[in-house]
């Protein structure tokens, strides 16, 4: 299967080319989200059997402050390129975040619950996923949360770089949800893409995050272990790290459908954090 991606250096990006060294990889000088138009126009001229948006703008705070443009990356652009990809049947990958829900609760949110984004960066993904759908082709919205690889900016890299001059740390513990590697998000990605390449009765919205649920702080806690570092983390409540967009306390996913229609299990975010560990040290 020919694929065409949109982004490069992406933590799910980077992982799609090392699964699929073959695809077509497009960075911002060939396919700029801010230009819904050309990123239309390199769906219209690929000859790939699917396409797969696997970039976004992913500055959750920045989006506060620049909201129209976060909407363009986020919701213009995979609106045209899934526009193109539907005029002429070709199946659209894009994915979403928890982000959309209003993180109200404490149950595992379900591809079909209401949508409630809490700030500009959920907005903006929400707009994505509307102009998707309504594209009307073949399409797989792949909702996910807490993206975690050894490439990029993410939370694993951050803490370790943390602990490397402080003996302690303080995590937020009142926010739970799903690690997820960006290496499992691909896989499924790639699977899902052949998936509906022969059957796109299989369209519709889906879940992935990584199993168990857990904390912020219990998150760290894992990385240190595994890192064989000391630091000890004290949990604070999200009040006590404001931020200027507000955190989702609930980011559980209910990613029972994924499982039943492709065959998908949520990944031991663990195994992946140890791939992610021996990764960083190589």
């Amino acid at each position: 299967m020919k694929l065409l991606v949109f982004g490069q250096t992406g933590q799910v990006a980077r992982e799609l080319q090392r699964l699929a060294p073959d695809a077509t990889c497009l960075g911002r000088d060939a396919a700029d989200l801010m230009d819904p138009a050309a990123c239309s126009a390199a769906v219209a001229a690929t000859d790939a059997d699917a396409i797969i948006n696997a970039a976004a703008w992913t500055a959750v705070d920045k989006a506060e402050a620049e909201e129209p443009a976060a909407t363009i990356v986020n919701g213009d652009a995979p609106t045209a390129m899934a526009q193109a990809a539907a005029a002429r049947g070709l199946p659209f990958l894009h994915i979403s975040t928890d982000y959309v829900f209003d993180g109200t609760g404490d149950r595992p949110f379900t591809p079909d619950h209401p949508t409630g984004p809490l700030g500009a960066y959920g907005r903006s993904k929400l707009a994505g996923e509307i102009g998707v759908r309504a594209a009307g082709g073949p399409h797989a919205i792949l909702r996910t949360s807490w993206v975690v690889s050894a490439h990029g900016a993410n939370f694993v890299k951050t803490m370790l770089r943390l602990s490397e001059t402080r003996d302690r740390l303080t995590v937020v513990a009142d926010q739970i949800g799903g690690p997820t590697p960006a290496a499992a998000i691909a896989a499924a990605l790639l699977d899902m893409a052949r998936h509906l390449a022969a059957d796109p009765a299989k369209s519709g919205t889906y879940h992935l995050s990584g199993a168990p649920d857990t904390s912020w702080a219990d998150f760290a806690r894992e990385i240190f272990r595994q890192a064989g570092r000391s630091t000890a983390v004290e949990d604070i409540p999200s009040s006590a790290y404001p931020t200027p967009a507000q955190r989702p306390l609930n980011s559980r996913l209910d990613c029972t459908s994924l499982a039943t229609t492709f065959g998908i299990a949520r990944p031991d975010w663990r195994q992946g954090l140890a791939a992610i560990m021996k990764e960083l040290t190589q």
